[in-house]
């Protein structure tokens, strides 16, 4: 966002946002990318705060962390945490950390055929109240994410993104984005790329604050936790007919296939 009387550097255009009013009714935004030195600006402050944020977060957290750790460690056995390669900012690859949801199949007898059958019932349960996010604050720490930013995403989808919807790796990514508070999982690929790339041209330290108390407010509802038919949501498969694979999107080819995990389809 540009403080009045500010001249702006770029032309704007129309991206759809998802409104308040009807959660089905797309509501047309006009979207004008932030100026390189308000870039700059916002990246320091925002660097601050999330270093400040996520330590005081881990420390006040830490018996809640040990807790779940525990549980976890329990009912799901060895191998708490969930780790897993991520496209950070520019295209940089990071691990993400979470806590594990489902089961690695260890027994003989256990049913690994769907994400449904794999995801216990105490992962659901750190599912629903976004509990097994808690330990991207150290990725936030280490300046892996920021708190407010596009979801970070398997690495197998680089090659498959259009050149607009990898704009999204403008940015660092974040726990939680504007994607995330306006329908999670709930949307299709297109809509949360659309939505990513509207926070990228429109990033500011009053949405991002916007952003987490409506974090806020969708945790405790519970909304948008999965796709009708899946654990979370569907594998992105690639771009919409019509539409380009980015040419500055490097081709990937993971060191193995990746893990049918809801951790990993968010």
């Amino acid at each position: 966002m540009v403080a009045a009387g500010e001249p702006r550097r770029f032309s704007c255009r129309v991206l759809p946002v998802r409104g308040k009013k009807d959660d089905n009714q797309l509501l047309q935004a006009i979207a004008c990318p932030v100026s390189l030195a308000e870039g700059v600006r916002l990246q320091v402050v925002k660097r601050l705060i999330d270093i400040a944020a996520s330590a005081a977060g881990l420390l006040l957290l830490s018996p809640l962390l040990a807790v779940v750790a525990l549980v976890s460690r329990a009912t799901l056995g060895p191998g708490v945490l969930f780790i897993q390669p991520r496209v950070g900012q520019g295209g940089r690859i990071f691990h993400i950390y979470k806590f594990r949801t489902m089961t690695l199949g260890d027994a003989p007898s256990a049913d690994l055929s769907s994400d449904e059958r794999r995801l216990t019932r105490w992962g659901s349960f750190l599912r629903q109240w976004s509990i097994d996010e808690l330990p991207g604050l150290f990725n936030v720490l280490r300046g892996d994410m920021s708190l407010v930013g596009p979801r970070p995403l398997l690495v197998e989808y680089l090659p498959l993104y259009t050149a607009e919807q990898a704009r999204r790796h403008e940015v660092l990514p974040g726990i939680t984005g504007w994607a995330q508070v306006n329908g999670r999982n709930a949307v299709s690929w297109e809509e949360k790329f659309r939505l990513d790339v509207w926070y990228v041209d429109n990033r500011s330290l009053a949405l991002d604050f916007k952003i987490l108390a409506m974090t806020a407010a969708k945790v405790l509802r519970r909304d948008g936790i999965s796709q009708v038919g899946h654990a979370t949501t569907e594998p992105f498969r690639g771009s919409v007919p019509g539409e380009s694979p980015s040419p500055t999107s490097p081709a990937t080819t993971p060191a193995e296939p990746a893990r049918k995990d809801p951790d990993a389809a968010i």
